[in-house]
């Protein structure tokens, strides 16, 4: 479903992705780990169409992301960084202007998209209320249900639990891993619990390379009992 070939992305001298390289299967779950910095969120902006590489390319369900941005985009679901969204419309409203976006152009077809993301993400009780004043954990919601609005094959997910309490975390981790079984699922993280509770596979990238690229049950191997962030910790200094 994805298969990402050598991304660079150079800003002046700074070499912010270096020649990443990956794949990731329908049915799988990635963790994308990294220090700040490192380039993951530069990764998935490359891999969504959102930002052009210097060299390299990704490939999304058959759709090269440097010839075909747009094919890429609708069949991706991208929760960038910090879930932005328009202020001064209410949820309905702004998933309604997402859903026109998408095509949903009849009331019905619109009005079930809306209808499906809404109760996937559990944003009735604020559906009325305008977004900028939600709480940061409803606005995070707001953009997860955004990313799944139009049931797309791929969802690209930029710290998706940020934000969120506890039980609210749990309740995402469930939805990612009960609709992962028929799509293709990167996350961006720093909670490492939540590569030991959903995640199929872990990418680490440092310094804009990837240094580790194995399943959780591998990367935990390397140091039998250790906490998951030690060896993250390990890994990622080791690097610099």
């Amino acid at each position: 479903m994805i298969e990402v070939k050598g991304l660079v992305k150079t800003y002046g001298p700074k070499r912010a992705v270096d020649g990443v390289t990956f794949t990731v299967k329908r049915g799988e779950i990635l963790g994308f780990l990294g220090p700040n910095g490192a380039g993951k969120s530069t990764t998935m902006k490359m891999i969504t169409g959102y930002l052009r590489p210097t060299a390299g390319t990704a490939i999304v369900d058959g759709h090269d992301v440097a010839i075909d941005p747009v094919a890429v985009k609708r069949k991706v679901g991208y929760l960038p960084e910090s879930a932005p969204a328009y202020g001064e419309m209410t949820v309905q409203e702004f998933l309604g202007f997402i859903a026109e976006i998408r095509g949903f152009r009849s009331s019905q077809s619109r009005d079930a998209q809306i209808e499906r993301a809404v109760r996937l993400t559990h944003l009735d009780p604020v559906r009325h209320q305008s977004i900028e004043t939600l709480s940061k954990g409803f606005k995070q919601r707001v953009g997860f249900a955004q990313a799944l609005l139009h049931d797309p094959p791929v969802l690209i997910l930029d710290e998706p639990t940020d934000g969120l309490d506890p039980n609210q975390k749990n309740e995402v981790r469930s939805l990612i891993k009960s609709m992962a079984t028929e799509k293709a699922v990167v996350l961006s993280t720093h909670i490492l619990e939540e590569v030991e509770a959903i995640c199929t596979r872990v990418i680490i990238i440092s310094q804009g390379k990837v240094v580790v690229d194995e399943t959780p049950a591998q990367f935990q191997a390397r140091q039998p009992g250790a906490r998951l962030d030690a060896i993250f910790r390990s890994l990622t200094q080791s690097d610099t």
